[in-house]
């Protein structure tokens, strides 16, 4: 009876049912996913038996325990995942099964680029920064080994490896013998790949410029002075600036390193402070600052002073000039306004006491004017009196009874208008 119930619960494995090990995908890529499937032929009589499943590699078992599943997956196969696979199934602890051996290769990808870069980009870098030196592949899979190398004769300064397309170099502080052409290699098994060479420039920081004058302290206008400035230390090329009170006077490069000179041809206004910048790329350098008096001669200081003076009394006397015509013609043109609108009556002649002389002097006139008018367009007419002295003789006759005389009390002058506004009335007295 027991016996009998042995075979019936060993049944589904008995000799006849075989277990086969399938590997899905047939020819693993490394990186890829992996599945194992235990399959039994025939399928087990009775579909309601639980079987158990396990999966071994090399005579080790994988996963934890038993399972119901009759699958194992590995997510990402390795190339070190390659070896001898089988399963094995069972219903019960006393009876169990195990498939044939199956040879599993995983296959790696070859790495299809290689390529350096640098950072900073561009490679240039001054003394004492950082470089990066940055290997990076494409295409290859599984564990890279990277190499680092120096100059066309492969000098080996690093080797590193790791399950990435992307591996990096540092050197923590360059120094200018630094300077050089860098490659990288990759391998995975395949032979290595080198990348391209790639140029690496390292720059010492100019220091401080010196400026110096071909005549220290002072010198005379028409003189040509040189200044030189210089860097003590700094990677060439070196670009020189100079400078006059902050104003760019001019620059000029040093492509091997070493000073350069300026010349200036001096005048008066030269006089002040000069320095010098120097610049090989990072910070510019400025020098300290060396003050120039530039010596006037005499005759140039008079002809300065001239020139000064003149252009004070201009700036001073032309604007009082301006105001002092238009004060003058604008009192000329009211006086004509007024002497050509004012409208005057003659005044009747105002009878003049004679004077005798008691002496033996010839005749003489006295001419007064007594009042000056104008009466129409051009014409100007002038009223004058005149006084004759008497002789004492008494055969001489009466005074106005000579033919020929003209009453003295009424003389009239006939002027034109022009000769009369030229005349001054004290000219007329």
């Amino acid at each position: 009876m027991l016996l009998r119930l042995l075979l019936l619960i060993c049944a589904p494995l008995c000799e006849s049912t075989e277990l086969f090990l399938i590997v899905s995908p047939s020819r693993p890529i490394e990186g890829n996913t992996m599945t194992l499937t235990c399959k039994t032929q025939p399928p087990p009589q009775k579909l309601d038996t639980k079987l158990q499943f396990r999966f071994y590699r090399d005579g080790r078992a994988l996963g934890l325990d038993w399972d119901s599943l009759p699958d194992f997956q590995i997510p990402a196969v390795r190339k070190e995942d390659s070896g001898s696979y089988w399963c094995q199934a069972k219903i019960t602890s006393i009876k169990a099964k195990l498939s044939r051996r199956v040879q599993i290769e995983v296959h790696r990808v070859p790495i299809g680029n290689v390529s350096l870069e640098i950072q900073p980009p561009g490679g240039h870098l001054m003394e004492g920064e950082k470089l990066v030196l940055v290997c990076l592949v494409t295409g290859g899979t599984g564990d890279i080994v990277f190499f680092w190398f120096r100059g066309a004769r492969g000098v080996s300064l690093k080797t590193k490896t790791q399950h990435s397309p992307v591996a990096t170099f540092e050197i923590a502080a360059v120094r200018e013998s630094d300077s050089d052409r860098y490659y990288c290699a990759a391998d995975n098994g395949y032979g290595p790949s080198l990348s391209e060479l790639v140029s690496v420039t390292v720059k010492i920081p100019v220091s401080r410029p010196t400026l110096s004058l071909g005549a220290p302290g002072a010198a005379a206008v028409g003189h040509t002075v040189e200044f030189h400035c210089e860097a003590r230390s700094g990677s060439p090329p070196i670009l020189y600036q100079f400078y006059h009170e902050d104003v760019p006077l001019g620059n000029s490069s040093a492509p091997f390193g070493g000073g350069v000179s300026f010349n200036l041809s001096l005048t008066a206004e030269d006089s002040g402070n000069y320095y010098c910048e120097a610049n090989n790329g990072q910070v510019a350098q400025r020098s300290e600052a060396v003050p120039l008096n530039i010596t006037v001669p005499m005759e140039d200081r008079n002809e300065v002073l001239t020139s000064a003076v003149i252009e004070l009394l201009l700036g001073i006397l032309a604007p009082t000039t301006l105001a002092l015509l238009f004060c003058c013609w604008l009192k000329r043109k009211i006086g004509r306004r007024t002497a050509k609108d004012a409208v005057r009556n003659v005044p009747s002649p105002v009878p003049q006491e004679s004077t005798y002389f008691n002496s033996q002097a010839p005749e003489q006139l006295h001419p007064d004017y007594e009042n000056v008018n104008i009466v129409s367009g051009d014409e100007v007419y002038s009223l004058v009196y005149c006084v004759q002295q008497e002789r004492p003789s008494a055969a001489e006759p009466p005074s106005g009874t000579q033919p020929g005389d003209k009453d003295p009390s009424d003389i009239y002058s006939r002027l034109k208008k022009a000769d009369f506004t030229d005349m001054d009335y004290d000219d007329v007295m």
